[in-house]
Parts: structure tokens; C-alpha cells; sequence
């Protein structure tokens, strides 16, 4: 059975990739991921502010009048809590490919040109296979017009594009006015993949000390609905590899996203929940499935329940959700 896919040029074993995530952060972890079955890993990310950090003093004027108000000392982390700065990111790609055979695609997050084009040349110096660019952003300004923030999202893009030559997986949110002309303006401009969906961690708030909290909350299966539905759309509609994360934790999972058209699937929480052999387990049940429904390929199945043949999809997606809502039972 072929369970290989093509992702970002490269032919992987399976459509099996550990997302970015601590789990990378040490080498051993990285063997132990290879060896369960892993196609590719994802490896954690470097901020931006950890560039601008070593750069500028950033820490400095960061923590400079802070204790002016309570507020502000939660702002950014303590450099200490930064597990690894720059120079120790480059050497741990080096060390990472030095260790597995399979491909290493290393993670840069931020919103602003300067800095990132620079490190993604240093990136690929280190050896890394292909870079992915996790561009987490919240406007908040109410000056800012959609055209301005989907413009800093097309700067950043080409800027890094124009300065490396390895593939650029782009990690986005939906949150875009129009995510299909979106997804069509990012392959122009030479996103080689689309990573579909990034994921806001909204924060909570401390009662007792006054202060706001980082509130990191584990996908669930359910999470996969909405990159299910795009990249459904999405499929066979724009020029770039389409990668679906959030929400997969079982060989099902997997299966869905490939009918739909994605080229490979990321795994995180379900190997932070219940461990790294889980890319064991789920290559396994997969093979199981498509053993018992005769598949012979992953090949076979990409793209088979997209919208590609689909004449109108805003019409079909209407359709079902009316449908949805319409017959609907309740229980009580």
C-alpha cells in the first residue's frame, strides 16, 4: 500500500508531520518521532521577538518604567523563559538533520519584515529543508483597513520569499474577509503550501491577582471542521500544497483531510496528550482502513470529497447549513 504524499516539492512516506511544538525542542524527541513514523517534523518556533531580543536589547525597553503599572510586568516573558535563543535554533536544525534522515522544516513566527527575511537566509544555511512561516497576527488598530492588513501579510511573505530558496509552507488564520482570494493572492505570491488553520490563543484573567493569563487549551476533533471545509474549497483552486492542522488525533481524522485535498497532515496535541507513538498508531489504523475499503494509495483518495467539481461552493456550503440546522432534533 502507498501511503506516500508530496508535500512542499519533497515525496514523503507517509501524510504523517508532527506540527511545530516543545516536543522538537529536544533532539532525542526528533529520533523518537522519526522512528515512530513520522514523514517530515515540524520543528518549534522562533519569534520574532527573540530575534529583536538579541538584536536590539529589546528586553531593555521592554521592562523600562514597567512598574508603573501592575499591568504591563505580564506583557512579554522573561528572557529566561525563551528555551532557546538564535544562535542555539540554527545549531539545533544543524543537529536535527545531522540525526534523522527525513525532512526538517523549520518555524518562524512573526508580523513584521525586519528580522525574519534575515534569519530565514540563516535558516537555510543551517540545512533546514523547508521554512514555515507562522504569521500570528491580531490587528487592533481601528485606522487599519483590510486592504493594509492583507497587504503586511503579501510584504512579509515576498520579502522572505525573495531572500531564500528553499519552499515556504505560510501558517495562517481564517479570520480574512475573503479566504479564498486570499488563499489565490498567497500562491502568487509563492507560498508553497498553505498551513490551514493557526489557532488564537485567547487569554484568560487571574480574579484573584488582576492579571491576564496565557490560556493554552489542547485542540479537540472537533477543531478539524473548519480546515476541513477549506480546504475543501481550497483544492484544486490554487497553486500551492495545502497542509491541514488543528483538531487531528485519529487515522479518521487523517482520511477526512486527505478526501478533501490536503497534502499532509500536522499532529500535535494528540502527541503532547498521549504521546509520540501515536504516529505509529494512526499510520497503522490508516492502513487498516484503506486495506478494508480497498484503497491502494493516498494518491487514490486526495482531493475525492472536495468542492473542485462543485460549480457553485458558496451555494453548497449555504446549502448545508441550512440543512444542518433545519434537521436538527433536539433530545430535551
Amino acid at each position: 500500500m502507498d501511503l506516500s504524499t508530496n508535500y512542499l516539492g519533497m515525496t514523503l512516506r507517509t501524510p504523517l508531520v508532527p506540527s511545530a511544538s516543545p516536543l522538537s525542542e529536544e533532539i532525542d524527541n526528533i529520533k523518537r518521532m522519526e522512528d515512530a513514523g513520522a514523514s517530515a517534523i515540524v520543528l518549534h518556533s522562533l519569534f520574532e521577538e527573540q530575534l529583536r531580543l538579541e538584536r536590539y536589547e529589546l528586553h531593555h525597553h521592554l521592562t523600562y518604567s514597567t512598574d508603573s503599572f501592575a499591568e504591563a510586568l505580564s506583557f512579554f516573558p522573561e528572557p529566561a523563559e525563551f528555551h532557546v535563543g538564535p544562535e542555539v535554533y540554527l545549531d539545533h536544525v544543524q543537529k536535527a538533520k545531522a540525526t534523522v534522515d527525513i525532512p526538517i522544516i523549520a518555524s518562524l513566527n512573526g508580523v513584521s519584515v525586519e528580522g525574519l527575511k534575515d534569519y530565514a537566509k540563516e535558516i537555510q544555511k543551517a540545512g533546514a529543508d523547508a521554512l514555515e512561516l507562522n504569521l500570528y497576527y491580531i490587528p487592533t488598530s481601528m485606522d487599519l483597513t483590510s486592504d493594509q492588513v492583507e497587504g503586511t501579510y503579501i510584504n512579509i511573505l515576498k520579502s522572505v520569499k525573495s531572500e531564500i530558496n528553499i519552499p515556504i509552507a505560510l501558517k495562517l488564520s481564517p479570520f480574512f474577509t475573503n479566504m479564498a482570494h486570499m488563499a489565490k493572492r498567497f500562491a502568487q505570491a509563492g507560498a508553497d503550501s498553505l498551513v490551514l488553520f493557526n489557532r488564537f490563543y485567547q487569554p484568560d484573567i487571574e480574579l484573584e491577582t488582576l492579571e491576564v493569563r496565557p490560556n493554552i487549551i489542547l485542540s479537540t476533533p472537533q477543531a478539524l471542521r473548519l480546515p476541513l471545509t477549506w480546504i475543501a474549497i481550497l483544492y484544486g483552486h490554487v497553486n500551492a500544497d495545502l497542509a491541514a492542522t488543528s483538531g487531528i488525533h485519529t487515522a479518521q481524522d487523517v482520511l477526512k483531510m486527505l478526501m478533501v485535498g490536503a497534502n499532509v497532515t500536522m499532529l500535535c496535541s494528540v502527541l503532547l496528550r498521549h504521546g509520540i507513538e501515536q504516529i505509529k498508531i494512526i499510520e497503522h489504523a490508516m492502513r487498516d482502513w484503506m486495506e478494508e475499503h480497498e484503497y491502494e494509495s493516498v494518491k487514490q483518495m486526495q482531493g475525492s470529497m472536495s468542492q473542485i467539481n462543485c460549480e457553485d461552493p458558496s451555494a453548497f456550503e449555504r446549502s448545508q447549513y441550512m440543512r444542518g440546522l433545519l434537521t436538527f432534533v433536539p433530545t430535551v
